[in-house]
């Protein structure tokens, strides 16, 4: 699902969204199948590269988490070792992100309960000799300025010496302006979904994005002409 052709746009906040609803509600596309598509569509571009060491997946409470965890789950079927640390009660997980966290558990995946506020020095030991770490923290419905406990786990993964992978985009960055919203991880890969975001193509966005692939989640080329 590397570099996938699609149709060379690139997308505002309101206009992800929208695709997805019309995805969803006009075409019948069922949200789960889509996180799904999204999430192996990550895990594959990340297993073309060289992973020599254990990956750790820090997930949100959202859809970007939910994306986290189907990439954990085809990673481990990948026989790649894989940790899951997550910033949320998982109470606090609904619709497909709920659903994928549970198969996640059901299958025996590690899964860290992160408490809140975070200790700097127990996510520096967690995120120690990660061979990669999965950004899957924030996504493109992210406005205002990045709040803990996430501002902390964002600083903690920049100072972590592992390779970066965002998922969809670098947690902490305005999707339309391509700035960081206060903090920003810092990508060495961004595994985007359906088209390119509109603040990528912004001067200073490149810093924090690293090397960009879209990956086709299923949608329907003709929602994006």
């Amino acid at each position: 699902m590397q570099g996938t052709i699609m149709p060379k746009r690139v997308l505002s906040r309101a206009e992800v969204h929208e695709i997805d609803r019309r995805a969803i509600e006009e075409l019948g596309l069922p949200g789960i199948v889509l996180m799904e598509n999204a999430g192996r569509g990550a895990a594959e571009l990340l297993l073309q590269r060289t992973v020599t060491g254990p990956v750790v997946v820090c997930a949100g409470k959202g859809n970007n988490g939910g994306d986290g965890f189907v990439i954990a789950r085809h990673l481990e079927n990948h026989q790649c070792p894989v940790r899951v640390l997550l910033f949320a009660d998982p109470d606090q997980l609904r619709g497909d992100a709920a659903v994928n966290y549970h198969v996640l558990a059901a299958a025996g995946t590690p899964i860290t309960l992160i408490e809140t506020p975070p200790e700097p020095a127990r996510l520096d030991d967690l995120l120690r000799n990660a061979d990669w770490i999965v950004d899957a923290l924030l996504g493109t419905g992210m406005r205002g300025q990045v709040r803990e406990p996430y501002a902390t786990v964002i600083d903690r993964i920049n100072a972590a010496d592992s390779q970066m992978l965002a998922v969809d985009l670098p947690s902490g960055m305005d999707c339309d302006s391509g700035r960081p919203l206060g903090c920003c991880v810092r990508a060495d890969l961004t595994a985007t979904f359906v088209a390119r975001k509109l603040g990528f193509d912004a001067p200073a966005a490149a810093a924090w994005l690293g090397e960009v692939h879209v990956i086709d989640i299923g949608v329907p080329r003709g929602m994006l002409s």
